[in-house]
């Protein structure tokens, strides 16, 4: 993913104002390490920093039409776009870059081209003709965005929340599926899909219909001209994208380039369940995997740099972010720049434990509609920020809009969770890659219990963060968190913790109400904490809150690790990770 920053309408084309946008600018750099671009017409700023993953020789940004009338400045990545480049035969392209599309779709269409293009994308286009300008981000919000307005009446679009806060009167999450367009000054939704209005669905389930449409959401990912490979926790859902991605990777462009054997990664504290079952999926399918082992300290120790760069004091998010971000680091390290990952799916099937309890059909499909809606804030800020901030790209399948149409559209009844029928979480997916003939993974992970992220890597992670926070927040501060933080006051202490990093990174009003709140057992929105009593006196992200379901539950086993035993791992001043023994990434010509 790459970096963007525009600032339009500012009253200032001096140079001063030219090192200023620069200088914020930089702070994106970490997105994108591989050129830096800036373009200025009067008092309008569009800058990019990219990561080249589509013609990295030639696709650098801003991107124009033919007589430079129409500048670009993206982030993302657009599938479709030689299909697209096919429909435009008057139009000449100055790049290979997948991106390159998008001016000349604006020459043809006018604002209404934004549906058109099949994949993920945070941009900002200016007409220099008149000095309009537009901005639109994806569908599902898998790239970061937002906007902000400062008093000298300029609009700020960047890929960060700490490339704009620092100039804006206020700022906020710009809208996914949204357009924003100078000529009404306003947004508006580009994005309809039938889903969206929570209406109970009526398509009966077909699997093969459902693998196919997940198969042509991973082949249309392996779009690329540097090094990849997948993020494997040996759970379901990355199990299967490394799957599909290892039976389809022969005959492909990128395997021409970087040979036909896919790598996969892992991390994990030592022993934890998710790296036990990532090395036998690994076994399973012939991929050269890495696995990575961290420590809870090596965790902690990066904590402020993870808030700084997620930009959130979510508690699930910051537990799950930290791993994925040590882990990212390791990756870009080997030389690979783009990672195939398997968020999404969790909220489209029902998969976190607590849909067991869905009362009925109709409320267990408006709370995966309600989820989706706020993957924006959660899982999509985690996986793109997580990795960005080492200049390595995150693709995610199971939020290709196509895929979702087909998921979404299913009868919800398909989806519920019926232990006497031995359909558990997911069912229809599992069902769905369950073929006896040419089996996509072995039976026991396929029907592998669904372990969130953050308890995945380990479950002394989460009671190991827990128990550093209750070091560095008394009892006395907790009580006064009401008034220190009125807006989506922290009721834990790890919730303080993170909250007073978050605060001194970002202090301004706009910065916090970014940020999502409210109560949530096992990751569930409010409203699905309301499907059992016992939920509201046990609120914790953790998918072993939702008591009377995970096999680990919070009630049936404790993992305390005392913090005086964490062990500190330090080398020059920097948190160290420990490695296992791995392959080495070879690149194939």
């Amino acid at each position: 993913m790459c970096g963007i920053l525009a600032v339009l309408g500012c009253s200032d084309d001096s140079q001063a104002k030219r090192t200023r946008v620069l200088e914020l600018s930089r702070r994106l750099k970490h997105r994108g390490p591989d050129w830096s671009g800036l373009y200025q017409h009067e008092d309008c700023y569009l800058s990019h920093q990219r990561l080249a993953i589509i013609d990295p020789a030639s696709g650098d940004q801003p991107l124009y039409n033919e007589n430079k009338s129409i500048v670009v400045t993206v982030n993302g990545e657009i599938y479709n776009h030689e299909e697209l480049r096919k429909s435009l035969p008057s139009h000449t392209f100055r790049t290979g870059s997948d991106c390159d599309v998008i001016a000349h779709l604006y020459e043809e269409h006018g604002e209404n081209f934004v549906d058109m293009l099949d994949g993920v994308f945070s941009f900002v286009l200016l007409d220099t003709r008149d000095k309009s300008f537009i901005a639109a981000r994806d569908a599902i919000g898998v790239t970061s965005l937002y906007i902000g307005w400062g008093l000298d009446g300029s609009v700020w679009i960047s890929s960060e929340v700490k490339g704009l806060n620092d100039e804006c009167e206020h700022f906020e999450c710009f809208p996914p599926g949204h357009l924003y367009s100078s000529k009404t000054g306003s947004f508006r939704r580009w994005y309809n899909p039938p889903w969206f209005s929570e209406a109970i669905p009526s398509t009966p389930y077909d699997p093969l219909v459902l693998r196919q449409a997940f198969e042509k959401a991973v082949i249309k990912r392996l779009m690329t001209d540097v090094p990849f490979g997948v993020l494997l926790s040996g759970g379901l859902d990355s199990s299967l994208v490394a799957s599909v991605t290892a039976r389809y990777l022969a005959g492909t462009n990128a395997a021409r380039q970087w040979g036909a054997q896919l790598h996969s990664f892992c991390v994990g504290l030592e022993g934890s369940p998710d790296l036990k079952a990532a090395r036998e999926v690994a076994e399973y399918l012939g991929t050269v995997h890495h696995e990575f082992h961290f420590t809870v300290q090596d965790g902690i120790d990066a904590i402020d740099d993870v808030i700084y760069h997620i930009e959130t004091y979510d508690v699930t998010t910051i537990r799950a972010s930290t791993p994925m971000f040590l882990m990212s680091r390791k990756i870009k390290s080997l030389g690979v720049k783009m990672v195939i990952s398997g968020e999404g799916a969790d909220e489209i099937f029902g998969g976190y434990l607590y849909f067991h309890k869905a009362p009925n059909k109709e409320e267990f499909h408006q709370e995966t509609c309600r989820k989706i809606k706020a993957l924006h804030q959660y899982d999509c800020l985690r996986a793109n920020k997580s990795t960005s901030a080492w200049g390595l790209e995150a693709r995610v399948p199971f939020l290709d809009k196509e895929f979702i149409s087909a998921a979404m559209s299913l009868d919800p009844e398909c989806k519920m969770i019926k232990k006497d029928q031995g359909r558990i979480e997911k069912w229809v997916l599992r069902r769905a890659f369950d073929d006896e003939e040419h089996p996509y993974l072995p039976k026991h992970i396929l029907y592998r219990q669904k372990e969130q992220f953050s308890d995945g890597v380990g479950y002394s992670w989460i009671d190991g963060l827990k128990a550093h926070a209750e070091q560095h927040v008394t009892d006395r501060m907790l009580r006064n968190a009401p008034y220190i933080f009125p807006h989506n006051t922290p009721s834990t202490k790890e919730g303080y913790y993170y909250r007073m990093i978050f605060e001194r990174f970002f202090p301004q009003n706009s910065a916090r109400l970014t940020v999502p709140g409210g109560p949530s057992v096992a990751c569930s929105t409010a409203k699905a904490v309301e499907w059992d009593a016992a939920w509201s006196k046990n609120l914790d992200p953790s998918g072993r809150a939702a008591t009377g379901v995970h096999n680990s539950a919070y009630d049936r086993q404790m993992h305390a690790v005392p913090a005086k035993n964490i062990p500190a791992k330090m080398m020059n001043g920097l948190p160290r990770m420990m490695e296992v023994t791995a392959p080495e990434l070879t690149i194939q010509g």
